[in-house]
């Protein structure tokens, strides 16, 4: 099989060649129709997080050169190993990728997103840029009948992250506003999550003039952009005082300050976005204004199984998603490094 993986951190994508996986005990081996990508393997190829103050986080511990990116897998079950009961050869599937140890107090609970040992698809474990991939168990392959093909893939990261860090915002009532900060393709699929999950006004930020037009189109109440000065003025004269809860897909340290900033005394800000840099707040700060600040990192399998049945029921509408070949995969790394990309691209053997 063939596949397009990092050499070098930082260089163009190489193809390299290698034999088709065979599956043993639970493993699934799926035709790749559509892998996602995510701005998350734009810091993997770069080889580091920027942790702010000139300060990097280093993955080369976690990912073994050359290594195959790619956690938005979708595709054809073209064989499986003798212990799989659940799932037949031609079913089509998508995958869940953030596998843990799988023997972990943290994974035992259902929370094996969150496992200090973890055995991610794209991560640690070879990914979605090739023909083929080698799943672990069966029981993270899930029927995505009724959702369309490659916007299905985008789930497994885009969907879910989203979905998970709206699952966490807590007593939201109608006569509230939540903001979506940054609207790619995370962002975007935060904006339709947010408007099927809430009945209140759901308001959107981004400093690109064409994605606060299609947010605006795909439902957003009122939009602003934070290059404006004045924006913020204008969201504190919108909301009469702040909005209740903000999502920042986005997470660098001045989107960070306008969440804060536009947030009212006892608002929630949640920070999805791996984008960098570093937050500074004085204690006093936390207690005075009652703000809470949390982190979330996708979300849990049975999260997943809920979101996907929500998005069959039709009440989440669909975001922008082109397709392009998988020899382009560095081209689309570049793109998203360069906040080219509205929506999501899905990359096709």
């Amino acid at each position: 099989m063939k596949s397009e993986a990092i050499v070098e951190f930082g260089k163009p994508l190489q193809t390299i060649e290698s034999e088709n996986p065979v599956p043993k005990e639970k493993e699934v081996l799926l035709k790749i129709t559509n892998s996602g990508v995510c701005h998350s393997d734009v810091h993997l190829h770069d080889g580091y997080f920027d942790l702010g103050g000139g300060n990097q986080l280093p993955v080369g511990a976690a990912l073994s050169l050359p290594h195959v990116l790619g956690h938005e897998i979708e595709g054809e079950v073209v064989s499986i190993g003798p212990d799989v009961k659940d799932l037949e050869i031609g079913s089509d599937v998508v995958v869940y990728p953030w596998i843990g140890c799988g023997d972990c107090p943290t994974c035992l609970s259902g929370d094996e997103h969150y496992c200090n040992a973890p055995q991610q698809l794209g991560i640690q474990l070879p990914g979605g840029f090739s023909d083929y991939c080698l799943i672990p168990d069966s029981k993270y392959a899930l029927d995505y009948t009724g959702i369309r093909p490659g916007l299905a893939a985008t789930y497994m990261c885009s969907g879910l992250t989203a979905f998970g860090a709206l699952k966490k915002l807590v007593n939201i009532s109608d006569d509230d506003h939540i903001l979506v900060m940054g609207l790619g393709g995370v962002g975007m699929m935060g904006l339709q999550f947010a408007r099927s999950l809430f009945s209140c006004k759901i308001l959107a930020a981004d400093i690109d003039p064409n994605k606060l037009q299609a947010a605006r189109g795909a439902g957003a109440h009122e939009v602003y952009n934070t290059s404006d000065e004045l924006s913020l003025m204008k969201l504190l004269d919108d909301t009469k005082g702040g909005v209740k809860a903000v999502v920042d897909f986005v997470g660098a340290e001045k989107t960070l300050k306008y969440s804060l900033d536009s947030t009212k005394k006892g608002g929630q800000i949640i920070v999805v976005g791996l984008f960098g840099g570093a937050f500074q707040m004085p204690i006093p700060m936390f207690p005075l204004s009652a703000k809470s600040i949390g982190g979330s990192f996708v979300g849990s399998l049975d999260e997943t199984r809920e979101m996907l049945n929500l998005v069959k029921t039709g009440k989440v509408d669909p975001i922008p998603v082109s397709s392009r070949g998988m020899k382009e995969a560095t081209k689309t790394l570049d793109d998203l490094r360069d906040g080219a990309i509205t929506g999501r691209v899905v990359l096709q053997p």
